[in-house]
């Protein structure tokens, strides 16, 4: 997070390059972490165009950081079904990379996901549907709310939060039986 968005924002419409790469280099690598949890193959051509988008609708958004976090996951969001429309298929679903995880302070799923390990994390999260992964990776990766995370995905917030508390039990589930103890 930007401690001084609201200048930055400001610059970035009067047409400051290093404004726009003060707000480009916040967001990136979320941006590309999500976009490769949905599948997209060109994760760098699609976050090019994710923030072409962006910075062409400046001069459009209203809000504040929180609000602009999520209007930028919401252009991901459309251009990754964009990208599966274009090629008629499923998403091609990729593992999570902590690489991709630029939070300052770790949370509690980042330590759980350091302890179990990537593959770990990446069997764990191959027992939810494709629309509880969505939830909970814009959750955890992207750190949105779970109203911003249902402008993102089109549904009400009473429906984000039962698709994160099924997924959260689907996984659950998985680990007891496998004996690991919770």
């Amino acid at each position: 997070m930007l401690d001084d968005f609201d200048r930055q924002l400001l610059r970035a419409r009067a047409g400051s390059g290093d404004a726009f790469t003060a707000l480009y280099r916040d967001l990136v690598r979320p941006v590309a972490a999500y976009l490769r949890s949905r599948g997209v193959r060109e994760v760098e051509d699609v976050t090019s165009d994710v923030f072409l988008a962006v910075f062409t609708g400046l001069g459009r958004f209203e809000g504040g950081q929180d609000d602009f976090r999520a209007w930028v996951f919401t252009i991901a969001h459309r251009r990754a079904v964009d990208t599966w429309r274009r090629t008629g298929r499923q998403p091609n679903l990729e593992p999570f990379d902590p690489e991709d995880d630029v939070r300052t302070s770790p949370s509690a799923e980042s330590h759980a996901m350091h302890a179990l390990g990537a593959e770990r994390v990446e069997a764990l999260l191959a027992v939810l549907t494709i629309e509880q992964r969505e939830v909970l990776v814009l959750r955890i990766i992207a750190d949105l709310t779970v109203e911003q995370v249902a402008e993102v995905v089109g549904r009400r917030a009473g429906a984000v939060k039962a698709l994160q508390r099924r997924g959260l039990a689907r996984v659950k589930e998985a680990l007891l039986a496998e004996g690991v103890p919770l």
